[in-house]
């Protein structure tokens, strides 16, 4: 099983930016796909970014130009590095690895801690 170490989360004005990493151990980093999510209060989890073993990436509509996916197999670590953030975009942050198609239909069965972002206006 999958253990995941999300990081990264703050309190920010809208505007400023922030960096998130994923820590994931227990599965092969390098030949995994790795996605990011958020859950915003009273909201379903939604996913958000995902990025292959080849760096081929795919983002949601709405944080497309602003966040960017990236990844470092060297370090089994994964991040979400988030520009011009806005008041929508306050939610836990989690991270998760496996196939594409799980990563990108946010199907597991665990998930980690996350870490909350809260964007000010």
């Amino acid at each position: 099983q999958v253990q995941l170490v999300e990081s990264g989360g703050g309190l920010v004005q809208a505007g400023e930016s922030l960096r998130l990493s994923c820590v994931a151990s227990g599965r092969e980093f390098r030949v995994n796909a790795m996605g990011w999510y958020r859950q915003a209060p009273g909201k379903q989890r939604e996913f958000v970014a995902a990025i292959d073993p080849f760096r081929n990436t795919r983002y949601i509509d709405s944080v497309k130009g602003r966040f960017t996916i990236s990844r470092d197999n060297a370090k089994n670590t994964g991040y979400l590095q988030m520009n011009s953030l806005k008041p929508d975009d306050t939610a836990v942050y989690f991270c998760n690895l496996g196939p594409w198609n799980s990563v990108v239909a946010g199907q597991f069965g665990s998930w980690g801690q996350g870490t909350q972002v809260t964007v000010s206006s």
